[in-house]
């Protein structure tokens, strides 16, 4: 056990540190003339993701050798990326598919529009006002995993365990993507946004930030669904998402794209491995489970 808390504190720490990568750039002003928010994310519904697994929930701790622990962690981990990449493919997500890509080709042909049109000025306020809303919903989300270890609270531990699994799997969907894509950001090279520039992170498309907030705002939201905790854990999402928007970091297409995946993978994992009876959203059903 101690080594299986020092695993997953040091992991946490890691990811959260990756989670958030500096993302600044320079460009010339631009006059102001319309505000224009930033998409709203669409509300994904990805019941085909659930995946049956023996066993308990995610909440569970293996009580043998530490390399059970680790490689019970590894094959979980790439069946949820199995599932996570076949995801637009199934028959069942096909309205969510062409939801996102319609939405992702409009604000593509309009992203220089749009940019024209932001408020000019007050950049450092948006960075600053991401920077604290991302740090408080990952604090807030350290501090209750601390407590869940150290109390054994099966609820709060289960929420910690599972956001160090979103986490990761963001990541590992988040990265290729950045390399792929390569796009430059505002301001840069001839302004038009062009991908396949960079190959290399912390380039322009998806946003970043927006992805690993609305991932880790969606599990809290689902594990604990009060109103005042959606409302904190999505008003934090969506903060990063129009700061980092305002302050020019991304393309609107950016910050659709990045907070769409976060919410699919955020979902996905949690209901992969909720246990039914800590959070009534969890619709996870598994056959040892459904037994009396």
């Amino acid at each position: 056990m101690d080594f299986e808390k020092a695993l997953l504190a040091g992991m946490s720490a890691l990811l959260i540190a990756v989670a958030a990568p500096g993302q600044t750039t320079s460009f010339a002003p631009i006059p102001p003339s319309v505000d224009i928010s930033p998409p709203a994310t669409p509300s994904f519904q990805l019941n085909a993701l659930r995946m049956d697994s023996d066993g308990a929930s995610g909440a569970t701790q293996d009580k043998g050798q530490p390399h059970g622990f680790v490689g019970r962690m590894l094959r979980r981990g790439l069946e949820d990326q199995k599932e996570l990449y076949t995801a637009p493919f199934k028959p069942s997500n096909i309205k969510w598919d062409v939801l996102v890509l319609a939405g992702t080709g409009a604000l593509l042909a309009t992203d220089k529009r749009i940019e024209r049109h932001l408020p000019d000025g007050h950049f450092q306020l948006y960075q600053n006002s991401s920077n604290i809303a991302l740090g408080g919903l990952a604090a807030s989300l350290a501090g209750l995993w601390i407590y869940g270890l150290k109390t054994d609270h099966p609820h709060a531990r289960e929420t910690g365990s599972l956001e160090l699994e979103t986490l990761t799997n963001t990541f590992l969907i988040y990265a290729p993507i950045q390399f792929i894509g390569g796009r430059q950001r505002p301001g840069e090279g001839n302004g038009n946004g062009d991908f396949w520039r960079h190959h290399a992170f912390n380039t322009s498309f998806p946003g970043g930030h927006a992805m690993f907030t609305w991932s880790m705002a969606t599990v809290l939201a689902r594990e604990y669904p009060k109103p005042w905790v959606r409302a904190l854990a999505y008003g934090a999402a969506l903060t990063v998402t129009a700061s980092r928007f305002l302050a020019r970091d991304h393309w609107s297409s950016d910050m659709f794209v990045g907070s769409a995946l976060g919410f699919a993978i955020g979902t996905h994992i949690f209901h992969a491995h909720c246990n039914p009876e800590l959070s009534p959203s969890c619709h996870r059903h598994t056959g040892k489970e459904e037994q009396p």
